[in-house]
């Protein structure tokens, strides 16, 4: 019987090295075989690592308190700066006091039902792993339930936690079958998740140009005279500059415009204390109800139609959510309930103190009720708070665009994560541009608030008309609520939200219009994406081809054969190593299977390669790199994923050493570990460590022997090949569509097909010399 120093001496881990479990010696001598992964089984029960799935961050209390200071410098800006402009958009001419009492009234009650009570204390809630916006809502709803495909070659990047049937109530479980057997009910639910999406990205658009224009429009009240065109180029200027600074990012951006905001939500707190003192204190009754339900039964259709300026008073109320991403849900409502909401609420009471003294002061409430010897301080600070006010919905459209692109809804633009402490804070460089330009169009074409309202306000209230909706489903399934208390929470809100979006409508005609189109474009665009999407994934399904399927060995000769249509062909062997490039997927790359059927030949070494990127900005040293030896029937085929967080700078380092060295310690780890188990199973005869007296004898330690000498023999192997040459293979797929593909069909796919033809990524981030770079063209047919 051969000694155990028969084994040779044990080898030394490198650097990075991988350490697999051990395997079940229990089941030895088959235990070596245990060391590989069949091609057909390489999914995510081998592939799997905790950071792999996205999770919420969890902050302490003091970064908590932080991230509340900086979210009222970004999402309060937007809702801050109403007051600048409501009284005037919703009265064209001096209100009587029993009016302007009733919209008082309407006003206190809104920022209570809708911002505080849905928003804050609802819809906060419903985060999708911290994420916020209504693609959120979709997301969080497509993990518990079975209405969103998903791109069955990618590994899961969040974790699906639909119920079992016995975990809900039986109403609970109807609704759920019923959204999971009807194709309208998932249309209309992702519809509505896309329009969502879109009026957030209109909203980004239109929101600078409403708050800068309300500023800069406040110089009327010294300067008459000053000319539209004046004020026009002001605010282009100042947009300008708001998009170019950007690429900050959210935290440096917020931290920035805090001070600012706080500033600007203090002087309105105490312009409200100043006027409710001095002027009017009887507005106070307004907290009764009563008045706004006289309001509409006094001015019937009228005051239905002055909700359209009223509804004013919460836009910017979506950033709340849309931006909950690049912050937390204990922030927002901090920030919210201890800063926004009593300085807001005093500034409206405050206002109407004093237009009920002067009516006329509601053509500028702002300006025109600021206590004496305080306008250009009030003038400054409002043009710096209504700068800010537009960071809210441009930071809300790029969260919302990097969850569509995660989803596959969206084309693959880069993004650009700005903060390795907050991973939800994003900047969309193409978006930026594209919204920059089209903000300043807007500004342009518009030139004033009260057109420009109009459009604003559809873009506000549909998205909160949405974002019921979704809850209330989420309600039902996700938290499982019973339909009984779900059903008056949405009547209620779902009410509210209707009136003000029936009356945002009827404006389409003097502007809205401009907010309909945009959004439809943008859903039709993430629409039409989804379902090229799924019919690309449908195509690459049924194209994904094993290498087991087409190659065969002869088991006399050992020689390898290739199927093709013409019949089996002997597989040539080319020198070096065949680097094979893929989406971060689980099984070979489809590239492999078509350069074996286009070449006839196999490398002497196979690495089949995956980048997968997670969520965090970086993975740990021993977590970076997994290492598979393929099983079947060619031999020396490994699989390497190579995990990359955000802030990851992999492209430093030359692939092709770094993967010589990630397979050479895994093959030294291999023999260590053979060594180590093989010794220990000897001198413990007695059955510890897992091996039994009944292990002990030439079989144990032959087949040990023989594992051994495999394993050098591919440690020799890889330092030849590497040695000859590497060459680096990706695949470009291309599409097609059939012949007697239907004209609507085909019209809709072929716009996909240009715009992922026109999108598409890199296929590889490392430093790779674009001489050993190979091309392998194949067809598909969707």
């Amino acid at each position: 019987m051969p000694s155990s120093s028969d084994l040779g001496p044990s080898s030394i881990h490198g650097e990075g090295s991988e350490h697999r479990p051990a395997p079940d010696w229990e089941k030895f001598p088959d235990v070596f075989k245990e060391r590989d992964i069949d091609e057909e089984s390489a999914d995510s029960e081998h592939d799997h690592r905790p950071g792999d799935i996205r999770k919420k961050q969890q902050f302490t209390a003091l970064t908590t308190l932080w991230l509340a200071y900086q979210s009222i410098g970004v999402i309060y800006g937007d809702i801050g700066t109403s007051p600048l402009y409501v009284y005037s958009s919703t009265f064209s001419s001096p209100p009587s006091y029993d009016d302007l009492l009733g919209a008082l009234s309407i006003i206190i009650w809104t920022l209570i039902l809708i911002v505080s009570i849905k928003y804050c204390l609802i819809v906060l809630s419903a985060d999708d792993e911290g994420e916020g916006g209504s693609f959120a809502l979709y997301s969080l709803l497509a993990r518990y339930t079975h209405i969103s495909p998903r791109n069955p070659r990618d590994p899961p990047g969040v974790e699906m936690k639909r119920y079992d049937t016995k975990q809900l109530r039986r109403p609970n479980t109807a609704i759920r079958s019923f959204l999971e057997r009807s194709p309208a009910s998932k249309l209309i639910i992702k519809s509505m998740a896309a329009l969502g999406v879109s009026l957030v990205i209109a909203d980004g658009v239109l929101t600078p140009a409403q708050s800068v224009l309300g500023a800069i429009q406040g110089i009327k009240v010294v300067e008459p005279d000053i000319s539209t065109k004046a004020i026009v180029g002001i605010s282009c200027a100042i947009l300008v500059i708001l998009f170019l600074i950007q690429p900050f990012g959210t935290s440096k951006i917020g931290s920035t415009f805090a001070p600012i905001v706080i500033i600007w939500l203090l002087f309105n707190f105490s312009f409200g204390v100043y006027n409710l003192a001095m002027h009017d204190a009887s507005v106070l009754k307004a907290f009764n109800p009563a008045y706004a339900i006289k309001f509409f039964l006094r001015n019937k259709t009228k005051g239905w139609k002055s909700l359209g300026g009223l509804l004013l008073a919460f836009t910017g109320v979506e950033a709340l959510f849309a931006d909950l991403g690049a912050f937390s849900a204990v922030a927002v409502r901090a920030s919210w309930f201890f800063m926004a909401f009593p300085c807001l609420l005093l500034a409206y009471i405050g206002q109407a103190a004093y237009i009920s003294q002067d009516p006329e002061a509601v053509s500028n409430p702002f300006f025109n009720t600021v206590p004496p010897g305080m306008f250009w301080p009030s003038f400054i600070i409002a043009i710096l708070a209504a700068f800010v006010a537009s960071q809210a919905m441009i930071t809300g459209a790029f969260q919302l665009l990097s969850q569509t692109i995660e989803m596959s809804y969206f084309p693959n633009i880069k993004t650009v994560h700005t903060s390795t402490r907050f991973h939800g804070q994003i900047y969309v460089p193409s978006a930026n541009i594209v919204m920059g330009l089209l903000t300043i169009l807007v500004t342009i074409v518009y030139n004033n608030t009260t057109s420009l309202g109009y459009a604003y306000g559809v873009c506000v209230v549909s998205v909160t008309f949405i974002t019921t909706c979704l809850v209330t489903i989420i309600a039902i399934i996700v938290w499982r609520l019973h339909p009984v208390i779900v059903f008056p929470l949405f009547i209620l809100f779902g009410t509210i939200d209707g009136l003000y979006l029936s009356s945002a409508l009827t404006k389409i005609p003097h502007g809205a219009w401009f907010t309909i189109l945009l959004a439809g474009i943008l859903t039709s665009i993430i629409l039409l994406w989804q379902y090229g999407k799924r019919n690309q994934w449908k195509s690459e399904t049924q194209d994904v081809i094993s290498a087991h399927k087409i190659i065969q060995v002869d088991g006399a000769t050992g020689k390898a054969f290739v199927k093709t249509p013409d019949g089996a062909k002997e597989l040539r062997s080319l020198k070096g190593v065949g680097v094979f490039f893929d989406k971060p997927g689980h099984k070979s790359p489809p590239v492999y299977a078509h350069f074996i059927r286009k070449f006839e030949a196999q490398h002497e070494l196979t690495i089949f390669f995956h980048l997968r990127h997670v969520a965090g900005p970086h993975v740990a040293d021993d977590e970076r790199y997994s290492v598979y030896r393929i099983s079947g029937a060619v031999p020396a085929i490994f699989r390497v994923v190579a995990r990359r967080g955000y802030a990851d700078h992999l492209g430093n380092e030359d692939l092709g050493i770094l993967l010589l060295s990630i397979i050479r310690n895994y093959l030294h780890g291999e023999i260590e570990a053979l060594e180590s188990r093989v010794v220990s199973g000897i001198s413990n005869g007695n059955g510890t460590d897992g091996i039994t007296p009944a292990h002990e004898g030439s079989g144990f330690i032959d087949s040990g022997i023989a594992y051994r000498q495999r394993l050098l023999a591919e440690l020799e192997l890889l330092e030849e090949a590497y040695q000859k040459q590497i060459v680096y293979i990706f695949g470009k797929e291309q599409l097609y569509l059939p012949k007697e593909t239907r004209w609507i069909r085909k019209l809709i796919l072929s716009l996909f097909i240009w715009m992922r033809d026109n999108t598409r990524s890199k296929p590889v981030e490392f430093d790779v010399s674009i001489e050993r770079l190979v091309e392998i063209g194949f067809v598909n047919q969707i």
